[in-house]
Parts: C-alpha cells; sequence; structure tokens
C-alpha cells in the first residue's frame, strides 16, 4: 500500500532503497550542502560510509508494506527527489509528534515547494494518526522554518533562551505548535 500525495508543485512519495544512494549524495557529496547548516545544526556531521548509512533505512523501508502510516516520506520536485519529510516521537503517551521538512538542494528554496510539501505531510499525519497535535523544534537562527511553520498555521509555543549552540553562537530554542482542531481552520484561509 504505497503512499503518493501529489500537490501542484510537490509529490510526497514512499522512500524506495534507489532513493537511498540520492539521500547519501546530498548528505556527503554534493557541492551545495547548505542545508546542513539550518537542518539541526548543533553538532559536527561525521562522515559515514555507504553501507552504514543505508542501513539506517531498514525500518521505513519496511513500512511501505505493512500500511503502517510512514515516518519520513520523500519529496519530489518535477520527477526527481529534491528533499524529505520526517516525524519523530516527543511522546507517546499524549501521543505527540515533532516534524520536519529538509530541501537539499538551496536553488529549490524560496519558491513554494517547502510549504506544499509541509502542508501536506501535516494533512497527511493528522488523516493517518490519532495525534493531538503537530510540532517542530528548531533555534532562533533559522527564520526559514519559524516562518514556514507560522504560514502551515503552527503558532510558537515555546522560546527556551540560549539553549543552542550554532557554530560557536548561542540562540534560543523555538517550539511551534498545532493542534488537531486548529489544523481544519488553518487550511480555510490558507486555501
Amino acid at each position: 500500500m504505497a503512499v503518493l500525495l501529489k500537490g501542484e508543485k510537490v509529490t510526497l512519495r514512499d522512500l524506495t532503497e534507489e532513493d537511498i544512494r540520492t539521500l547519501y549524495y546530498y548528505e556527503f557529496e554534493a557541492e551545495d550542502r547548505e542545508h546542513l547548516l539550518w537542518n539541526g545544526p548543533y553538532g559536527t556531521k561525521e562522515w559515514e560510509s555507504y553501507e552504514t548509512f543505508a542501513s539506517k533505512f531498514a525500518e521505513i523501508l519496511a513500512l511501505t508494506y505493512t500500511g503502517e502510516p510512514r515516518s519520513r516520506l520523500v519529496v519530489e520536485i518535477d520527477g526527481q527527489l529534491k528533499g524529505t519529510v520526517g516525524r519523530y516521537w516527543v511522546s507517546k503517551v499524549t501521543n505527540w509528534f515533532e516534524i520536519g521538512i529538509v530541501l537539499f538542494d538551496s536553488r529549490d528554496w524560496s519558491g513554494g515547494y517547502g510549504t506544499e510539501a509541509f502542508l501536506m505531510w501535516m494533512g497527511y499525519l493528522f488523516d493517518s494518526l490519532d495525534t493531538v497535535r503537530l510540532g517542530i523544534g528548531t533555534w532562533s537562527g533559522n527564520v526559514r522554518m519559524m516562518r514556514l511553520a507560522a504560514r502551515c498555521g503552527m503558532i510558537e509555543e515555546a522560546r527556551v533562551r540560549m539553549a543552542r549552540i550554532v557554530r560557536g553562537e548561542y540562540y534560543n530554542a523555538i517550539k511551534m505548535g498545532i493542534l488537531r482542531e486548529e489544523w481544519g481552520a488553518a487550511q480555510s484561509w490558507n486555501t
């Protein structure tokens, strides 16, 4: 039971084994790796072999055959893998996820691709999971992510001062979120 979500600008789809080589390229080999400066840049990215990197995707690939809600999907632009969206547990007790997005090629930034992909991802998660909230965690220097989250209906819920160090500088940790009941309202003014 494959997941394939088509928007006007992007497609979200299941990760395939063939995609792992492209993900590895963007993480370790691409000339433009600016995305690493913004996507969780709190530590040094250590090089790893392709085999080690690929082994981390076994569980995600297995979900393709189970019908379970996905924890990561590929973002395609014009039929090419250009990023991913993902989710991870914050609290299983309260059924709370944080979500994220990364577009690897900086030439694809500011074209509306991220907004559409993130809205589609949020819709998929609210439709597929019994979660009461979705949120993001970022740092105050990542203004693009905070604007994206706000455009998608999230509000700032917490600001922890001087809690992140990025490239030797202190930044605030930012938490933003949206509740299930707010999601419908957000969609009505976003369309």
